[in-house]
């Protein structure tokens, strides 16, 4: 089923970007991968693209810790597309909220199997 798939995916991505696992974050993404954050979007083409523009320290040094969903809900399905509205929290190493972010993510299959073709967020 589709939709259990994306939210794999999903399961996945957060597991990765948890551990700062950048080679396990950059495998559930599809290419080229595009990003809505901000005021900005950023296409990345390749994997290795990806895994240069990541910033783990800025977070960091905004007390980050770990991320979890807190949302997921489908909101378009076909066999090969997905589109799941998401929110997410941040918090501290003492587990304390840090900020609550919605976001959208289109998980596509292709070839090679599902991920995560975009993201649009309204985190900073």
């Amino acid at each position: 089923e589709p939709e259990a798939a994306a939210f794999e995916v999903l399961d996945r991505f957060m597991t990765a970007f948890n551990a700062q696992d950048t080679e396990a974050w950059a495998d559930t993404l599809h290419y080229p991968h595009v990003r809505f954050a901000g005021k900005t979007v950023k296409v990345y083409p390749d994997s290795a693209s990806f895994a240069r523009a990541l910033r783990f320290p800025r977070l960091i040094e905004s007390g980050w810790h770990h991320s979890d969903w807190t949302e997921r809900t489908v909101t378009l399905s076909s066999p090969t597309i997905v589109h799941i509205e998401t929110e997410f929290e941040r918090f501290n190493a003492r587990n304390e909220s840090i900020g609550r972010y919605q976001s959208l993510y289109i998980v596509t299959k292709l070839n090679q199997g599902w991920g995560i073709q975009a993201r649009s967020s309204l985190a900073p």
